[in-house]
């Protein structure tokens, strides 16, 4: 259902299509709803940045589950809430308004489009804003055929949400949390077998089930969820996807293959981000072999000719460095790869990302101010951010990052150290935006009253899609919560924003080059609000100084190193002219020089051989 991604097929349905197959089971039929409901949106005048828009904004405020909850609870449920809270939160309510007044007539061609095919099981995959739009479709199955049984899975389901899900939706039948790779074709099974022996006994077996007994009450089978090893995880099935794509959407979007080398955090499971609801209760970490992973993306991007790859791992691998990615590179296709990775990353390891046809990475950077990188558990420091900013920059990646902030204990005079320095970055990738932290199920934030969030309630949004009254009813079944702000005011972050929107409208025009000619470092600076520049080194102990600090070093170890060439006087004037030109970032401890290296042209590939999909 919406709102999934237009560019991309759905991950879970394509996994549990392969895991049916592989199993010896019928291969499920596939309704792509989010593709339905784009095409009754473009005929309606709306267009794909529309939705793209509503895809992306005001998850928090269930923005794109509010448009369906009116198909679900009826027209007027919710609306003036939301128009409310769209003002305070500044949400772009007159399109939401205007495409959920589609989302009815979408809901009753949705239904009768899948009860077309005759189904006796319905499974709906709800992840973050898919759930309403999905129970609402599922009412209306439920309300014309009775016998037709009703299934929903997803991150949506995770942990006491599913139970929840389960409680308060009569018309589902079934939600099977965690992952399904195995349960699914496992539930199937067990479902034919209860018919066959008209018991229920069955159900006992399939992990982490919601069912309901003869008097209607949610069971949930025992035994925990068995998370699926590395080698098992399914290479998904995406033919019914690319054959469903409606000439109107065809032609407005760049189609992209959606893949996955691991599963869990690796981090997350040492030292979780205080603030990180991602992975529920499958946090342990399992990565595909390289060579398995290798085989799977080349394999997929043979089959349906599409270069540009998604992975949707929280985070790479460290051996893929060594492994996956020089294999990629080895293949001789014209990738455009995204992947989200660890920002200590060293220069040899955006080599190999940028090797491997890695365009775009999504590294965690946070936040610059080194405090509250510590208060998040993010395990760098402000300088390590700037050098992965810096050295994506040389590779000629897009690094993509949000600053957040809002965390108990910050600092205002840290952040003024910080935004003191920010108009040196402006050749940087600037981030998408400052944002304060939200309260989402699973976190330390949420799970851990020492984090200092114990005061909370269900996000106010939760209370304009789902009719459910009682508030302890209602946080058992939501994700996202609301409580008072920690940290920082609006009024104390109100520098650090004006800062970052001026590193975003000077950064298209800057540069700042280092290169190295003879021996001698030549420095060319043109970066907005700066004035043009080249800076020479040509003294042997500064060039000597200056390759030191290009990993982030302190300066009183770099001193120690080369105090038989520097007098401790000089070498203090020599920093504090780096620091007046903007040539260097500090973050209190580590200092890290700013000029990128002169991006490398990619070279040109060889091209894809022509191959048959098969059946």
């Amino acid at each position: 259902m919406p709102w999934h991604s237009l560019h991309r097929p759905s991950l879970a349905l394509g996994v549990l299509r392969a895991a049916c197959a592989r199993e010896g089971l019928p291969v499920p039929v596939s309704y792509h709803g989010s593709l339905a409901f784009a095409d009754v949106m473009l005929r309606a005048g709306l267009t794909v940045g529309d939705y793209a828009e509503l895809a992306d904004t005001g998850f928090h405020h269930s923005l794109g589950e509010w448009i369906f909850a009116g198909a679900l609870n009826g027209s007027e449920f919710g609306y003036a809430g939301m128009r409310d809270l769209a003002r305070r939160a500044g949400l772009p309510f007159r399109t939401a308004a205007a495409v959920r007044e589609l989302a009815e007539e979408f809901a009753d061609q949705a239904a009768d489009a899948i009860l077309a095919g005759e189904p006796e099981l319905v499974g709906f995959s709800a992840t973050f804003s898919q759930t309403i739009a999905s129970l609402a479709v599922a009412r209306r199955i439920k309300d014309r055929r009775p016998g037709v049984r009703i299934l929903v899975g997803g991150y949506a389901t995770d942990g006491p949400m599913g139970v929840a899900l389960h409680r308060e939706y009569p018309f589902v039948d079934y939600v099977l949390r965690g992952e399904a790779d195995v349960s699914f074709p496992r539930l199937l099974r067990a479902l034919a077998e209860c018919d066959a022996t008209g018991t229920r006994d069955g159900l006992d077996d399939v992990p982490q089930l919601c069912w309901r007994d003869d008097d209607g009450a949610t069971r949930v089978s025992p035994g925990p969820s068995r998370l699926v090893p590395p080698a098992s995880i399914t290479i998904p099935d995406y033919d019914d996807w690319f054959a469903a794509i409606p000439p109107s959407v065809a032609a407005r979007v760049e189609p992209e293959l959606v893949v996955e080398s691991s599963r869990g955090c690796w981090w997350g499971a040492k030292h979780h981000c205080v603030f990180c609801g991602l992975n529920g209760t499958a946090m342990t970490y399992r990565a595909k072999p390289a060579g398995s992973f290798v085989d799977e993306v080349l394999g997929l991007v043979r089959r349906h000719r599409i270069l540009d790859v998604t992975t949707i791992d929280n985070i790479l691998p460290n051996e893929y460095y060594r492994s996956a990615l020089p294999e990629l590179a080895g293949a001789g296709h014209d990738l455009r790869i995204h992947y989200e990775i660890k920002a200590n990353a060293q220069i040899e390891d955006v080599a190999a990302l940028r090797a491997a046809g890695v365009w775009e990475v999504q590294p965690g950077v946070e936040s610059l101010v080194d405090d509250v990188l510590h208060r998040m558990r993010k395990g760098v420091r402000g300088a390590h951010n700037v050098r992965m900013l810096r050295d994506g920059a040389s590779a000629g990646l897009t690094v993509s990052w949000n600053w957040l902030y809002g965390f108990p204990g910050e600092r205002v005079a840290d952040y003024a150290a910080v935004v003191a320095q920010l108009p040196a970055l402006v050749h940087l990738q600037p981030p998408s935006g400052a944002a304060r932290i939200a309260l989402q199920r699973f976190s330390p934030n949420f799970d851990d009253p020492r984090q200092g969030f114990t005061e909370r309630r269900p996000a106010a949004g939760s209370r304009l899609v789902h009719d459910v009254e009682d508030p302890e009813r209602l946080a058992e079944l939501v994700y996202s919560f609301d409580t008072p702000d920690q940290g920082l005011t609006a009024e104390e972050v109100a520098p650090l924003v004006g800062a970052l929107a001026a590193w975003t409208a000077g950064y298209p025009g800057s540069a700042l080059i280092a290169r190295t000619i003879d021996d001698v470092v030549v420095i060319r600076d043109r970066r907005h609000g700066w004035a043009p520049a080249d800076h020479v080194l040509e003294d042997p102990r500064e060039i000597a100084a200056w390759r030191a600090l290009e990993t982030g070093r302190t300066p009183h170890r770099v001193l120690a190193e080369h105090n038989h060439e520097w007098d401790a006087g000089d070498f203090g004037r020599w920093l504090r002219r780096l620091r007046e030109t903007g040539l260097v970032f500090t973050d209190g401890t580590l200092w890290i020089t700013l000029p990128t290296s002169p991006t490398v042209t990619r070279k040109t590939c060889l091209p894809l051989p022509v191959l048959t999909p098969s059946a």
